[in-house]
Parts: C-alpha cells; sequence; structure tokens
C-alpha cells in the first residue's frame, strides 16, 4: 500500500529545501517598525517620519514610527537590540545611543557595535557653538583669550551630563586650554531658556534649535562644528577655519537593525535609504533642519560607528567625567 506523506512531513522537507512559503516572500513582506528611541517632535523624530513615509511609498508596506523614549535613548535601543532579527523591527539610532551613552554609563544593556547590523547614516546635524550676546566675544578665538583671562568664570550649558553637548564643550576645553565650568540641564530646551535668559555664558547646540535665536540677534554664533561651512549661515566659519583642525561635533541619525538580520533585508534597507535621500524633498527636509543627507553604506556606517566611539571614549577619559 502506497502510503501519502502527512502534512507535517511536507512541511518539513520545503523547510530543508529552502523553499517555505513565508521564505519565498520578498522583503518586505509585511510593516516594518521604526523604534525611535527619542520623544515626538525632535530631529530624530522627524527625519525617522520621513524616512518611514518613502519607505512605505517604495514597498507599498506602511512602516509603524514607534517612540520608545526615556533613559537619553537606552529603553528604545535596547529594545531594537533584543527584537527578532528578521528585518522588521529597525532603530532611528544618534551619536548618543551608539557613540556617546558607551562613554558614559559603565554598563549598558546593549552592545553598540554587536547587538547591530548597521544600514546606514541618515544624516548629519553639525553644532554651532554660540553665546550670550552679553559676551564680550565675536569670534572664537576672543572666546578662547576671554576664557583665560577668567579661569572658571564662564559656564557652558548642556542637554545633561554625559550628553553630546558636554562632551562637546569639554573637547573645546581640553584642545583650546580653558576652564569653564559646565552646567547640566534636563534636556535641550531649558538649556537654551537660560542662555537665552544670559544665566550661562556658552552652549553647543543643534543648528535648527538655535538658528531662529542666532538670526533674531538674541544668540551669537562663533563657530560651527563641521567640516564645512553651513549654507544657512555662510559667513560662520568652521571650527579648523579657527585655528582648530579637525574638532567636529554633532549629531548623526541613522538606520540600524538587530545583529544577524538577514543580509537581503540589509541591501534592500541601504538601497532605499540611498534613493530617497537623492529626492529633492528630502533633502529640502533635512536642509530646513539643519541637517545634510549621508547615505554610506553599511561598511562605512560601521566604521563611523566605531570611531566615533573611540573619540567620544577619549574625550571621556581625558575630561575626567564619571561614569554612569
Amino acid at each position: 500500500m502506497k502510503l501519502r506523506p502527512t502534512l507535517p512531513c511536507i512541511f518539513a522537507a520545503l523547510m530543508t529545501a529552502g523553499i517555505a512559503p513565508a521564505m519565498a516572500q520578498p522583503y518586505p513582506a509585511k510593516p516594518v517598525r521604526i523604534v525611535v528611541p527619542f520623544p515626538a517632535g525632535g530631529n530624530a523624530d522627524i527625519f525617522a517620519r520621513a524616512f518611514a513615509q518613502k519607505l512605505g511609498d517604495a514597498t507599498k508596506q506602511t512602516p509603524i514610527v514607534d517612540n520608545r523614549a526615556g533613559a537619553a535613548g537606552i529603553i528604545g535601543t535596547q529594545f531594537v537590540a533584543k527584537s527578532p532579527a528578521d528585518g522588521y523591527t529597525l532603530l532611528f539610532g544618534t551619536t548618543g545611543t551608539h557613540t556617546t551613552n558607551p562613554a558614559v554609563y559603565a554598563k549598558l544593556p546593549y552592545d553598540p557595535v554587536k547587538d547591530f547590523a548597521p544600514v546606514s547614516n541618515f544624516a548629519d546635524s553639525p553644532f554651532l557653538l554660540v553665546v550670550h550676546p552679553s559676551v564680550p566675544a565675536n569670534t572664537l578665538q576672543g572666546l578662547v583669550a576671554l576664557a583665560k583671562s577668567r579661569p572658571g568664570q564662564l559656564d557652558y550649558a548642556s542637554f545633561g551630563t554625559g550628553s553630546s553637548a558636554h562632551l562637546a564643550g569639554e573637547m573645546l576645553r581640553t584642545v583650546a586650554g580653558i576652564n569653564i565650568v559646565h552646567v547640566a540641564y534636563k534636556g535641550g530646551p531649558p538649556a537654551v531658556t537660560d542662555l537665552v535668559g544670559g544665566h550661562v555664558s556658552l552652549m553647543f547646540n543643534s543648528l535648527p534649535a538655535v538658528l531662529p535665536l542666532v538670526k533674531s540677534d538674541r544668540l551669537r554664533a562663533l563657530a560651527v562644528a563641521s567640516a564645512k561651512r553651513v549654507p544657512t549661515l555662510p559667513a560662520l566659519p568652521t571650527f579648523s577655519e579657527a585655528g582648530y583642525a579637525g574638532f567636529e561635533a554633532g549629531s548623526w541619525y541613522g538606520v540600524l537593525a538587530p545583529a544577524g538580520t538577514p543580509r537581503e533585508a540589509i541591501s534592500r534597507l541601504h538601497a532605499e535609504t540611498v534613493r530617497m535621500l537623492a529626492l529633492p524633498d528630502i533633502r529640502q527636509k533635512l536642509a530646513a533642519e539643519g541637517a545634510e543627507a549621508i547615505g554610506n553604506s553599511p561598511e562605512e556606517f560601521a566604521a563611523q560607528i566605531q570611531r566615533d566611539m573611540a573619540r567620544w571614549a577619549k574625550v571621556a577619559r581625558e575630561a575626567k567625567i564619571p561614569q554612569q
């Protein structure tokens, strides 16, 4: 008597042959969840939603943007690190989640290198060094000279201890050989409010956060911490032009997946990222937020993350910032 194969046997055979129906579906076959480890309304959220819209247009699958804020981006980043590596949960990470957090937290619940598969750096946004108008310095050189003549009398605000703005301030203190005092705030808005009010002297902040205040003369910009000048303030020199070669600080915003995500998914996501970053409306949106489109390869992005981790770890060590 001829026996019929049972359904479990048929399924096992299909799996062995690598042609199971689910595996045969092109990626993505369902909506992708994009985790933003910060609140809605910030640059990471704005850029992630622009990315999600274009990805949805291309794949005919509407992505879900999931804001999981808290603990300097650690909560959302950990969630993605522990998610299935199937290409359906992504992280819209930042400089903070992957390069400055490791420099100031003694033990993170994720490994920024081993737990993630980089896709691409979506955009870079450099910091401006801004001062209150009462500070008698119109250039970076003038500020350094002023700080040397008044050691310990100038203070700088940051988003919090260990934040990218804090580390940028410590890097300036170290390379310029000046004694300026750190004042940590719980986030960017209260820091900017106190700077505008003249309660602190200076700070590093992203271009969109302070550009309106610079243009209305409520703050004075002295330099931009990027490799080249920014189009919105073409007369503003870079730190390198002002005598501090290689001084760069700011935020990047990039797409990452859990480690072990199939190469097919990484390749598709990278291709879509590069494609959308060439679109005029996306480039205009980034420019309006003071950011530049990047779109590097997964390998280039991975190398960038490791370089930045080493750089900020060095700054934190030299500044003797206590680990949290």
